[in-house]
């Protein structure tokens, strides 16, 4: 693909600015904002990638995966500033994520130790962990919320805060895992998933796109439970005080 066909792909921005224009819908400014931001982020980020792939310096892999979970943590603590300790909460969270993954990956040789390989498969995998950390901490304290009564009632009736907030955690826990693997169940049937899709259209083979999907599927399997497990242990003893008093959690 040339810049040229890709400036035609502009047509497809067109469509909606048109159709927000006719139906005064008013999403023309944030439309093309977001067109433009797009554009530029990710054409400076395939740049910086091509530079850093050329080098496969240890250094720049490092910085390019540091980079990445700062900006997840930084989007995802906004939806638990309430909760004590949640930026270093979600740093944790993602950093465990991240050896976990390119731990088993690079220690099996399941796919070898270069940049293309590994900045990848970091960027999906933390970027799938901070949207399942965004849901599990908008249901997490939604549930705290709304049982409040039950878990005061817990607690005074001699319960620790794990036996108290159980049911909130793992009912938040449930609720933010499972669009992940109901969405993994129709693969192949309902869609294609975009990387073996844009594998397919590069001209790899359509096996061999799919053996790599199935890999990245199974990695997102592991972050998406890993992070809403850690991060709902992490997260739950901050909401109570030395006296085993609940501190109400508010968005």
């Amino acid at each position: 693909m040339t810049f040229l066909t890709l400036s035609l792909a502009l047509i497809f921005v067109l469509i909606p600015i048109i159709l927000s224009k006719t139906l005064q819908l008013e999403l023309e400014k944030d439309t093309i904002i977001a067109a433009v931001r797009s554009i530029i982020q990710l054409l400076a980020v395939g740049y910086i990638l091509q530079f850093v792939f050329d080098s496969q310096s240890i250094i720049y892999i490092t910085l390019m995966i540091v980079l990445m979970i700062g900006a997840a943590t930084q989007n995802a603590r906004r939806k638990g500033a309430s909760i004590k300790g949640i930026t270093w909460k979600l740093i944790v969270t993602f950093i465990f994520v991240e050896i976990l993954t390119q731990g088993i990956l690079l220690g099996f040789h399941i796919t070898p130790a270069e940049a293309q390989y590994i900045i990848p498969i970091s960027g999906m995998m933390i970027g799938n962990s901070m949207v399942l950390s965004i849901l599990f901490l908008n249901r997490f304290i939604a549930e705290i919320d709304a049982h409040q009564d039950e878990i005061e009632l817990i607690l005074s009736l001699g319960g620790t805060s794990k036996q108290a907030i159980h049911s909130q955690l793992i009912t938040s826990i449930k609720a933010s895992t499972i669009p992940t693997i109901e969405s993994q169940k129709t693969i192949g049937l309902v869609q294609l998933p975009g990387m073996m899709s844009g594998q397919i259209i590069a001209g790899a083979d359509p096996v061999q796109a799919v053996q790599f999907q199935l890999l990245i599927l199974f990695l997102v399997l592991t972050s998406v439970v890993v992070t809403s497990v850690l991060l709902g242990f992490l997260s739950y003893p901050t909401l109570f005080n030395k006296q085993m008093q609940l501190l109400k959690a508010e968005e």
